[in-house]
């Protein structure tokens, strides 16, 4: 059987990454920023909680021109591969209030891919390849965080500096007390529920 089945939805995927990635908590827990100072690696400045949502209206836009360099360096591979990275682990964005909502698990972990963006923007505009168009996008951020106040909107983790050598983690444990979170996990797991029974139930009952 190919894995995953084909009948498994988005909501099934979904769970599926989330039931990984919680068995994956316990020893990946140890990486998270959050407790202390950044590991060796690329250091990644903070990010306001009200930058985030203008970093995120612009990611997309980040990482064209990234994948538009044909001649990188160490650095800009790190950052945009370690952006990534982050983005996986935080469900790709895909958990309801993850941006707005300080209560999220998922907080957290898109302060660290928001960040990483920035910061990947930022070093972009050193190379000659690159420099032109990520300079235009820092000024179109520049200006939407100026018109937002976005500096001014900070939360508990505004302050908290990332790097290449740490995952951030979601908060696992949190997600059975904040209701959005737990309310998709629910739903997936009905989902994936449903999926199966329909499969199996199916071929049960032409077996008999």
């Amino acid at each position: 059987m190919r894995w995953p089945p084909r009948f498994f939805g988005p909501a099934a995927n979904l769970f599926l990454a989330t039931a990984l990635q919680v068995m994956l908590a316990v020893s990946a827990q140890a990486h998270s920023g959050s407790s202390a100072l950044p590991p060796p690696g690329i250091q990644i400045p903070s990010l306001t909680h009200g930058q985030m949502a203008v970093i995120a209206r612009y990611r997309g836009d980040i990482l064209d021109v990234a994948r538009r360099q044909t001649v990188t360096a160490p650095t800009f591979r790190r950052l945009y591969n370690h952006g990534n990275l982050q983005f996986t682990y935080c469900l790709w964005g895909l958990m309801p209030g993850s941006l707005r909502d300080e209560e999220s698990p998922f907080n957290e972990c898109s302060h660290a891919y928001l960040a990483t963006a920035k910061a990947l923007l930022t070093h972009m505009a050193t190379m000659p390849s690159a420099a032109r168009e990520a300079k235009a996008l820092i000024s179109d951020i520049d200006a939407d965080m100026v018109r937002s106040g976005a500096s001014w909107i900070l939360c508990q983790y505004s302050g908290e500096a990332f790097s290449t050598g740490a995952v951030v983690v979601p908060r696992w444990r949190d997600m059975f007390f904040h209701l959005p979170s737990l309310a998709v996990v629910l739903a997936a797991t009905a989902a994936l529920m449903t999926a199966a029974w329909s499969i199996f139930g199916a071929r049960r009952a032409c077996d008999v």
